[in-house]
Parts: C-alpha cells; sequence; structure tokens
C-alpha cells in the first residue's frame, strides 16, 4: 500500500477484513496478544518498525504519523474540558500549550473557542469528532490515519466530516488513510483504492476506474451490494469472511466467489497488473 504527500488514499473491505489492525500497526499501536510479525512500513526511506520504541514515539508517532480512532468520538475523558485535554497532549510533548494554540487548532476543524470550555457530554456527536481531528493535528503530523471517522453519526454530519478532511488536505497539505467500510464515504474523497479482503489487498487502483469497472469479484460484490438512486435491487454476497486465525488454502475468497475454479482452491493469486489497476485473481 502506497501513500503519496497530499494524497487521501481508500482502504475498504467488511468488518473484519483487518483495516483497523493495519492502521495500529502503522503506528506500532497494537496492543497484546497482537503483535507484528512481518513486512514494513517505510516512511520517507525509513522502515519505522525497526526503530527502537523510545525513538518512534519521540520523532513519529502524533508527530509525524496521527491517527482519529474509530469511536473516537468517545475517546474523551468525560471529567476534563476539551480545551484542557488537547492542551495537555501539546504539554506532555514539549509544544505550545497555550489558549491561543487550542483556540488556532479548533479553528482549523471549525469549531469556536466556546468549545474549550465545555465537557464531552455537552458536545454532539460531530463536534466530539472534529474536537478530536483538532487534537490528531496537535503536532502538526504530515499522514492522519482516519479509521471509521463517520461511524454512528447522521448523514448530514457525516457529510461535514468529509468535507473537512477535503480541506485539511488542501490547506494543510496533510496525507490521509481513510479506513472505511462505506464504499459511499469512498467515492466522495479518495484519489485511490485499496480493497481488503480477510487481511489481504485484493484489488488497488483509480478511484474513478474502480467504480466505473471493478475487476475483483469480491469488489464486485460490494459494489452490487451498495445502494445508489439507480438501484432497483441490492444483491448480498453469500456466505461469510473466513477466520483470520485458519484462513483455508488458495483463495480465500473462493468459498464466497461465483467464478472460481480448481487453482483458485489450490494457490494464491497474488497482485498482477491488469491495465492501471493491480488485482488479486486467478481470472487474470
Amino acid at each position: 500500500m502506497r501513500l503519496d504527500r497530499k494524497e487521501i488514499v481508500g482502504l475498504a473491505g467488511e468488518s473484519g477484513s483487518g483495516k483497523s489492525t493495519i492502521a495500529l500497526g502503522m503506528l506500532r499501536l497494537l496492543n497484546p496478544p497482537g503483535r507484528i510479525v512481518g513486512g514494513e512500513v517505510d516512511y520517507e526511506g525509513v522502515d519505522i518498525l525497526k526503530l527502537p520504541e523510545n525513538e518512534f514515539r519521540e520523532k513519529y508517532r502524533w508527530k509525524k504519523l496521527a491517527m482519529v480512532f474509530q469511536g473516537s468520538m468517545n475517546g474523551f475523558t468525560p471529567v476534563f474540558t476539551i480545551g484542557a485535554q488537547i492542551s495537555e497532549v501539546l504539554k506532555i510533548h514539549g509544544q505550545d500549550a497555550s489558549p491561543q494554540k487550542v483556540r488556532k487548532l479548533l479553528e482549523l476543524v471549525n469549531l469556536d473557542e466556546t468549545i474549550t470550555r465545555r465537557y464531552p457530554h455537552e458536545l454532539s456527536g460531530g463536534q466530539k469528532q472534529r474536537a478530536f481531528i483538532a487534537m490528531a493535528l496537535a503536532l502538526d503530523p504530515d499522514v492522519v490515519v482516519a479509521d471509521e471517522p463517520t461511524t454512528a453519526l447522521d448523514v448530514i454530519t457525516q457529510a461535514n466530516i468529509l468535507n473537512l478532511l477535503k480541506t485539511l488536505r488542501r490547506d494543510l497539505g496533510i496525507s490521509i488513510l481513510l479506513i472505511t467500510h462505506d464504499l459511499a464515504i469512498i467515492s466522495e474523497l479518495v484519489d485511490r483504492l485499496y480493497i481488503m479482503y480477510a487481511g489481504k489487498i485484493v484489488e488497488e487502483g483509480d478511484s474513478a476506474e474502480f467504480f466505473a469497472k471493478p475487476k475483483h469479484p469480491y469488489s464486485q460484490g460490494l459494489l452490487a451490494s451498495t445502494p445508489t438512486l439507480q438501484s432497483k435491487q441490492i444483491k448480498g454476497m453469500p456466505g461469510f469472511m473466513p477466520d483470520l486465525a485458519s484462513i483455508p488454502p488458495g483463495c480465500s475468497f473462493a468459498p464466497r466467489c461465483p467464478y472460481a475454479m480448481d487453482v483458485c482452491r489450490r494457490e494464491e493469486p497474488k497482485l498482477k497488473g491488469v491495465g492501471s489497476e493491480k488485482v488479486a485473481c486467478w481470472l487474470y
């Protein structure tokens, strides 16, 4: 997976496919028994997975790579004001924690200074989500990983959050990895897209090309099950995703795939260039 400067990249797939695990692995925040057993995260030529924890924490986590966690709107401590909690982040990292700095961060996400004096329970879901995004921006990171940033928000508030992410990319020049299972959100926001199934990337490519003509059978199934204004019938996918602790041999999607062949059940397909995209499927 690649994320370029000032780019918004989407990572999509159904719940349980491993999207959030990738995000937590990037920031080395996996809790035991979870652990990183292989791979690399190359940040401007440095494999940050090989750095000592102290160096990674001091130089990269939150300063270069920040994260808006899934359900982050509930991540504030209820007994402190929003301003105090953002200020604490700045103090811990030795940054300017003045009220002016906190107000500036809140202005970036379209919240006024009165929010600094309010407690989490006094804010709406959308306000808390924007406040948490402000906290993620506190140390001026280059990359923000947004894990399901619109979960549990109404449609209007979802649109506001998506527009905010677009504005932050334009005004601050940050790169965004957007993790979601909602293809409608992906279609509105991202430049490039990765589709994940059972812990593996099965398709990657330009967002517009993907929505015009998805290639992997799983991608086709995802789109077919997504309602649109033109939809006359929504088609679901039969079966369930396999247990990631005991993935069957061959292609993990084969038990649910209408095009499965014998080779699909024997050998795992690798990502292969198909036009301007890459697809992991024996059909290609």
